[in-house]
């Protein structure tokens, strides 16, 4: 069903603080507990077992049932700094120096969550309302995001970001990707890079989300300047290059031509791909070895086939099915056929407004065709392929240690009770966090 995960590429330079000067001790603080990246102080060295675990989702085969969960019953982990460094049977632990009770809960990984839109300023409470009241979702309303982006300041830019980042650190994430794509302009997109870069090592240059309205009647001088100048002030801050390849935003030679530019500056592509209609996206994303082709709603079988035989993830995003009422992702079809899919939320104002993977979850199990342990891998170690990690998304020896603690004795109730908040511990690189 899943094969493993993509080598991790070399992790690009680090990156300075953007905090704002004239932002009050309060967003500060939130800014500091949203943080997604390595912890300014290391994690203490000294080891912590959590035992007494009902189930341990671990993604290893090779451990406990042998299942892509590699789930263990009546179990324990030690961790030691930022690392896992034991899992197995908690009748076997190993001493510690310091010792959690789990009380009969579920542990699994920490939700890899590989594609959200984060920095923007406004809401579209309005079009939502309408959509629900018959009115069908297109790419145009990226427009009233864009001008509400550009008129705030970095501090509110970076204050509704660290807001976004803790609500989904309060519901299990520990691994979030962020884009731009709400500025279009240069200085918009590199500053949504550079507040994004503060607070998260998964960052993705999106100047290619719709074309900036102010160039609208000549969209080739649009792509010249995501392509050139706007790339230039980018990638530095970024890891990867996205584009929306869809009616109303990017045709396929315009998004090869971009993703192309962009890797040349050494950001890897990943793909907005066959959301609203069939396209050219997911056949571009395996030609340029994309890490992710997302949304991934209108396939055909040369499509299916095609993710099917390459290292690219197909990244599902019930939450924008759920909020556009349109169709969902056939996920039966894409695991039947052998290929490696991920779940994640795609939070954004317009078409997508949640930060819960385990909501994500209940979705996919109840309108996708996944079981609860697929829509489980797809949001753990599924995410961490889609960004080409194998530090994340697992908890076996030598992992990350970004756990999930439920008050749930297994995983399945993560679709089993769709709604409830069972998350009631986090622990991210060996700090507990929540």
């Amino acid at each position: 069903m899943t094969r493993a995960a993509p080598r991790h590429p070399a992790a690009r330079p680090a990156r300075g603080t953007a905090s704002d000067p004239t932002a009050d001790q309060a967003t500060k603080d939130a800014m500091s507990n949203a943080t997604i990246v390595s912890p300014t102080h290391s994690a203490s060295t000294a080891s912590t077992l959590i035992t007494n675990i009902a189930a341990l989702v671990t993604n290893d085969p090779s451990l406990g049932d042998g299942s892509p969960l590699g789930l263990i019953q009546d179990a324990a982990v030690v961790i030691e700094g930022d690392r896992v460094v034991w899992t197995g049977e908690a009748s076997k632990a190993p001493g510690t120096d310091n010792r959690v009770d789990a009380k009969g809960r579920a542990v699994l990984p920490g939700f890899v969550d590989s594609h959200s839109h984060l920095v923007f300023a406004g809401d579209r409470t309005q079009e939502f309302n309408a959509r629900m009241s018959g009115r069908p979702y297109s790419a145009g309303g990226i427009r009233t995001t864009v001008a509400a982006t550009r008129a705030a300041t970095d501090a509110e830019l970076e204050a509704n970001l660290a807001r976004h980042l803790a609500e989904a650190l309060r519901q299990g994430t520990t691994t979030m990707e962020t884009k731009s794509g709400y500025g279009l302009t240069v200085e918009d997109e590199s500053r949504a890079l550079r507040l994004a870069a503060a607070h998260t090592d998964e960052v993705t240059y999106l100047g290619a989300h719709i074309v900036a309205p102010e160039l609208a009647d000549d969209p080739a001088a649009y792509v010249a300047l995501v392509t050139g100048e706007m790339l230039d002030a980018c990638a530095p801050h970024a890891r990867w290059i996205d584009v929306f390849c869809e009616k109303g935003a990017f045709d396929g030679d315009q998004a090869r031509a971009i993703l192309t530019a962009g890797r040349a500056r050494g950001l890897h592509p990943r793909v907005h791909a066959n959301q609203l209609s069939y396209g050219p996206g997911v056949q571009l994303a395996v030609e340029l070895d994309a890490a992710s082709a997302d949304h991934c709603t209108h396939l055909t079988y040369a499509d299916v086939d095609a993710l099917a035989n390459s290292g690219t993830v197909a990244t599902l995003l019930p939450g924008a099915e759920f909020s556009t009422r349109a169709e969902w992702p056939d996920a039966r079809r894409l695991l039947d056929a052998g290929a490696t899919v991920a779940l994640s939320t795609d939070c954004n104002p317009g078409s997508s407004y949640t930060s819960s993977v385990p909501f994500c979850v209940a979705l996919a199990v109840r309108d996708m065709g996944m079981t609860p342990d697929e829509a489980v891998w797809a949001a753990t170690a599924g995410g961490a392929a889609a960004l080409r990690r194998t530090d994340v998304g697992r908890l076996a020896p030598g992992a990350s240690a970004d756990l999930v603690l439920l008050d749930a004795p297994s995983h399945v109730h993560l679709a089993y009770r769709p709604g409830v908040p069972l998350v009631t511990g986090v622990w991210r690189r060996g700090v507990r966090v929540l």
